[in-house]
């Protein structure tokens, strides 16, 4: 595990503040191992045994700053945007320079339990994390019975509950707010292409509920495997139906590529591709020809192009996307820490402020169920870049 040091300023401003709040952003970025024994000759006999002074086992008790753990993968495959998560929060420290948080780093690679565990043994209140969703199942109860919420990283919709929060961009607020934006732009009649998994299948019932909700109609929804043909093979049964207005690719920006070419051939030549949350997190999307014209919803890069450029700066790296929910996970906690006292359960009840809170990716707010629902922007790739064709509401009823 690792600590971080805060250095003191004013936290970041939520519920009604949200416009101040994003005023106050913007000045931010402008201002234990096994050891393998080799075989060899017998050792020598021990030295005389030296009495050591006893350690307290955990790590020092502070009684000025809330406690609270981060819970990341900082080995195995995931170690870059665990790292990346990780940096972000240290970055929200110095930036906001509270001195009431006190972040310690503990890695998930080595058992998301175990690592929960550590975390409560040592005093932690909050934890910010896990990254992935069965790490959020396992982590939960442990915490739970420490009434110590979690605030993860996951969109897992169903690791969400029994005091664990969701920061992760859901699919469905991405796919119904694109789908409004179209429905307004005069499209009527939708057609999906979902790969087959979790994913596509939350993302195809989002999709229907979408259409549904703006009175549009899904003339065809084809599923697809990752394997070559099948996406061929779904777009050539799709060609089949009713002529759509409008094709949702719930994949990644490299699939979504691939496959508009073979809908422009044996499809809908003139239909308006739609992409989801997916196409944010990839730096390159708008570099792709074939989906110029596409629109998409996410969270806004205002904010998160200035945070970049600092996060370069600092670490000598460009951050993860996904990062910016470790930095906004750190304003969120010292927002309601200025209300919390130290030595004290957190304030579980804080996180249901209906007036939400504002972060590097705009305002956001956890509801009922403990899923985070964010103000989101529709963009369009558009000549190599993206512009956003309807901006995202800056806070909420």
């Amino acid at each position: 595990m690792a600590d971080a040091a805060s250095i003191p300023q004013p936290g970041i401003l939520g519920g009604r503040g949200l416009r101040r709040a994003f005023v106050v952003l913007g000045a931010l970025f402008l201002a234990g191992c096994d050891t393998v024994v080799p075989r060899g000759p017998a050792p020598p006999p021990p030295p005389p045994r030296i009495t050591q002074p006893q350690v307290e086992p955990g790590i020092p008790t502070d009684t000025e700053r809330h406690r609270v753990a981060l819970l990341v993968p900082l080995s195995g495959p995931n170690a870059g945007v665990g790292q990346s998560l990780a940096n972000a929060t240290q970055l929200a420290l110095l930036d906001s320079r509270s001195e009431r948080v006190r972040i310690t780093t503990y890695d998930t690679a080595t058992g998301a339990s175990a690592a929960a565990q550590r975390a409560i043994a040592d005093g932690n209140r909050l934890i910010l994390g896990p990254l992935l969703g069965e790490d959020v199942r396992a982590v939960t109860p442990i915490a739970r019975a420490a009434r110590v919420p979690v605030v993860s990283f996951s969109n897992d919709t169903a690791a969400v509950g029994q005091g664990a929060y969701l920061m992760g961009y859901a699919p469905g607020q991405s796919i119904q707010r694109v789908v409004d934006y179209a429905k307004a732009q005069g499209i009527t009649s939708f057609a999906g292409l979902i790969p087959n998994g979790t994913y596509g299948e939350r993302a195809s019932t989002a999709y229907l509920r979408a259409v549904e909700n703006a009175r549009g109609q899904v003339v065809s929804l084809q599923t697809y495997q990752r394997v070559p043909g099948s996406i061929t093979a779904a777009l050539t049964r799709m060609a089949k139906d009713s002529p759509y207005q409008a094709l949702l690719i719930a994949d990644g920006g490299n699939t979504a590529a691939n496959a508009v070419p073979v809908m422009r051939r044996i499809g809908n030549g003139g239909a308006r591709v739609l992409g989801t949350e997916l196409w944010n997190s990839e730096s390159a999307i708008a570099t792709k020809p074939a989906l110029n014209g596409a629109w998409f919803a996410s969270v806004s890069d205002n904010l998160y192009r200035q945070y970049a450029a600092k996060y370069r700066a600092r670490f000598g790296a460009a951050p993860f996307r996904l990062s910016s929910l470790g930095y906004d996970a750190v304003l969120l906690t010292i927002r309601i820490a200025r209300d919390w006292r130290v030595g004290t359960p957190f304030p579980e009840e804080r996180l249901h402020d209906r007036g939400g809170f504002a972060g590097i990716d705009g305002a956001f707010r956890f509801r009922g169920d403990g899923i985070a629902e964010r103000a989101l922007e529709v963009q369009e790739i558009r000549g190599g870049t993206t512009v956003t064709v309807s901006a995202a509401p800056t806070g909420f009823e």
